[in-house]
């Protein structure tokens, strides 16, 4: 996805998006924002923003660090059922 599908899908305009690109919320491929390309996650993450933005008041850099550390959380709950899975009477 371009940035300006990425825009277009969203309803944002683009400098929103480059500071989220800047603030480290999104990834993309490519070296300038004519050639950026996300992922589909990039949708996902963007809502996650601007909702936490949106309800709580965050700025930028906070809801990039939130989101950082919702992965986390993320990433640490599936190696806790993983090793909950192959050591169960741990």
């Amino acid at each position: 996805m371009t940035l300006s599908e990425l825009c277009q899908a969203r309803g944002l305009n683009a400098e929103t998006v480059i500071e989220m690109v800047n603030e480290g919320v999104l990834e993309v491929r490519g070296s300038s924002p004519s050639e950026w390309m996300f992922t589909s996650d990039s949708l996902c993450r963007i809502n996650a923003v601007l909702r936490l933005q949106q309800d709580l008041g965050i700025n930028l850099a906070g809801a990039a660090l939130a989101l950082d550390l919702l992965d986390e959380l993320r990433k640490l709950r599936t190696r806790l059922k993983t090793l909950a899975h192959n050591f169960p009477d741990w």
